[in-house]
């Protein structure tokens, strides 16, 4: 028979028996899946794994008590840190928040089938019941690790010791011991750290209640030592620097001679750069430096160190009278009058650690040794330099003054250390300007070294303290 336009043919019987024992199972599939979803309700899917134990069918909350047991256990270890066979630390398990990420690790293994992302979900879902994957999760030990950071930073602050070289004097033209160098250590703080991270998260395989983690260091050799005195080369007086400090209050007076202690000597070995910060360390009233009057943001007020900048200033003249490469040099920010006692303006250097420093190289051929000297009855610091002679030739221009300004008027500034109706003028008004002045060093013919320094200082004005204290 001849089939009509627009008559619908039937599927024959096979084919829709063939579709239906296709689908059937996959239907019945679908339907078992479900029906398995409903019966997991808030529980874990099967096939997730926790740090290798299998938390198949099991809550949130009973993953978290897990981990709270296990807490319970940590509750009871103390972290010991030993250094020399003695101990310099001890911290609790709740003083350092020792934990599991139970909370995290538990909400990762509750979101296995149940992603927002419907195709992996289902992936997931039939992985899940098939056994067809293994959802593994590790969990963490934590702690507070800013705590440990900060504690080994003072442990650097107590057991770090810098190595101290020899100190020399030059007398009857030769070269003496004036103090035997002592040797440094440095604490391996990194070292520490990586070992109490390592010990600490050890705990996951192996429980104890005392951690011990062992401190170590690492020894630093000085570089100047009285083995190598017969090295240095020494000869000869190659240049001095003085500078007055008349009119100075006796804190700063203290605090001059203090720090000018600091360089008698002190060798700056040949090829070296001389740092004055690193070899004065730290200034405060911890090394005894006593309060004088400094300028502090526009201010003149007490703090610990006043005078430090005469030494600079001195060993800066020592270091142009013999003809050294100045690597760094900063004038003061106005016109200082101490520095200007038989003195020109321009020939000041000042310091404040770390960032503002004074440097300079030693390029003779031998090692400098640095002595002091501080004349109290005639308020003057000296810096001797001494090392060998060379035929070194040194040019150094006038120094030129210009742009002068006149001081502003008077500053007068409540002091409640002083009595009510006391007024003590602690600074003196200095005129502003410019002053430059060329340097150059031959050698040979030739130029080793050439700058023009310059220096800008802005007007000051008189500033009186006036007691306000009942």
């Amino acid at each position: 028979m001849v089939a009509h336009r627009g008559e619908k043919r039937t599927p024959p019987f096979w084919l829709l028996a063939f579709i239906f024992l296709i689908f059937l199972p996959l239907v019945g599939c679908a339907i078992g899946f479900a029906y398995k979803v409903k019966d997991i309700g808030n529980r874990v899917y099967p096939g997730v794994v926790i740090d290798g134990r299998d938390v198949s069918y099991q809550t949130k909350e009973e993953i978290k008590a897990f981990f709270a047991r296990k807490e319970a256990i940590l509750a009871q270890t103390q972290l010991l840190i030993r250094y020399k066979n003695e101990t310099v630390g001890t911290f609790s398990a709740e003083l350092l928040d020792l934990h599991y990420n139970g909370d995290e690790v538990a909400e990762k293994a509750y979101l296995i089938a149940r992603t927002t992302h419907i195709p992996s979900r289902i992936v997931q879902i039939v992985s899940s019941f098939l056994s067809l994957t293994t959802f593994s999760f590790p969990s963490e030990l934590q702690y507070n690790r800013v705590l440990v950071v900060d504690f080994a930073k003072q442990l650097e602050q107590s057991y770090n010791k810098p190595p101290q070289n020899a100190l020399f004097t030059f007398k009857d033209e030769r070269v003496s011991e004036f103090r035997r160098e002592e040797k440094g250590v440095r604490i391996q703080t990194d070292r520490l750290l990586a070992d109490i991270d390592r010990s600490l998260k050890n705990l996951k395989k192996r429980s104890a209640s005392l951690v011990a983690v062992n401190l170590s260091d690492t020894p630093l050799e000085p570089e100047i030592t009285l083995s190598k005195a017969n090295k240095f080369g020494i000869e000869d007086l190659i240049a001095v620097g003085v500078s007055n400090y008349a009119h100075s209050i006796p804190e700063r007076i203290h605090n001059v001679i203090l720090a000018a202690s600091k360089f008698n000597g002190v060798l700056i070995p040949q090829g070296k750069t001389f740092s004055f910060n690193q070899t004065i360390g730290e200034i405060s009233s911890i090394t005894g430096y006593q309060p004088a009057y400094i300028i502090k943001e526009g201010r003149t007020v007490l703090g610990d160190g006043g005078g430090v900048c005469q030494v600079s200033t001195t060993l800066f003249r020592a270091a142009l009278n013999a003809g050294l490469p100045i690597i760094e040099q900063h004038p003061h920010a106005y016109r200082v009058s101490y520095y200007e006692n038989g003195s020109k303006p321009g020939l000041d250097a000042t310091v404040f650690s770390p960032s503002v420093d004074l440097k300079i190289r030693n390029d003779t051929s031998a090692s400098i040794l640095i002595q002091t000297e501080a004349d109290a009855a005639n308020t003057t610091l000296t810096f001797k330099f001494y090392g060998k002679k060379d035929n070194r030739q040194i040019d150094m221009s006038p120094i030129t003054l210009y742009d002068v300004q006149a001081p502003p008027p008077a500053v007068y500034q409540d002091d409640p250390s002083l009595k009510r109706g006391i007024v003590k003028q602690v600074d003196f008004p200095a005129w502003g300007g410019k002053t430059s002045f060329d340097y150059k060093v031959t050698k040979d013919g030739v130029i080793s070294f050439q700058k023009k320094f310059v220096s800008v200082y802005k007007p000051w004005q008189a500033i009186f303290l006036v007691g306000v204290q009942d």
